[in-house]
């Protein structure tokens, strides 16, 4: 398959085009030059501090907005590809759907996707924030929430901060005490997915649950 025009941008022609907009594309390709100088990366450059973006030359109000809209738009676009009361396409929609939602979080967040006998989408549920060194978590409180929504199976998801997708001894022994609570009342645990930066690991496909 061909890649796309876009496709084929590189990440300064791309940045260019979007701060440049419907306006002058004057100064754009050189403000965009010293975003991603300044801050290395795209997505460093969508997820900078707003007065650090607006000390850049040529970046006002108006493109920082747009820079603020975009990280947005990419969640709502993947929360899409989870659309409640549909059954789940495949599991690389749900990664990317987690990865939209917690990649660029600086503490950690456990979520909870409720699904349905045929895996259909029954919502999803941010239950338990923490901080950079880990958050706590209470089987009970899953449970509670998947009867409340008669869910028939649950996908978890938390992020590491660190991007390091590599699920720690806790993730582990959390995993184990929630599937076995989770048993009791006849829900299964389809798979926890560790979410870090540009890449989640799923517990399942690893052979822990």
């Amino acid at each position: 398959m061909k890649n796309t025009i876009s496709e084929q941008l590189t990440d300064d022609e791309l940045l260019t085009a979007l701060i440049s907009g419907s306006s002058s594309a004057t100064g754009a390709g050189n403000a965009a030059s010293q975003l991603l100088h300044r801050f290395g990366s795209l997505r460093a450059v969508l997820h900078a501090d707003a007065a650090d973006i607006l000390a850049c030359n040529g970046i006002g109000h108006a493109r920082l907005g747009v820079l603020r809209a975009l990280p947005e738009l990419a969640r709502r676009y993947y929360a899409e590809s989870l659309p409640g009361g549909e059954a789940i396409r495949s599991p690389a929609d749900t990664e990317s759907f987690m990865q939209a939602r917690m990649r660029h979080l600086d503490h950690e967040l456990f979520c909870c996707l409720f699904l349905d006998n045929r895996h259909r989408v029954l919502g999803f549920e941010e239950l338990f924030r923490g901080t950079i060194d880990g958050t706590s978590v209470y089987p009970r409180e899953v449970v509670k929430e998947a009867l409340a929504i008669n869910a028939a199976a649950v996908i978890l998801a938390h992020n590491h901060p660190s991007g390091v997708a590599e699920p720690s001894q806790a993730d582990e022994r959390i995993t184990k005490r929630l599937k076995s609570a989770l048993d009791l009342v006849d829900i299964r645990l389809l798979d926890h997915l560790i979410i870090g930066d540009g890449k989640a690991t799923s517990l399942a496909r690893r052979g822990l649950i």
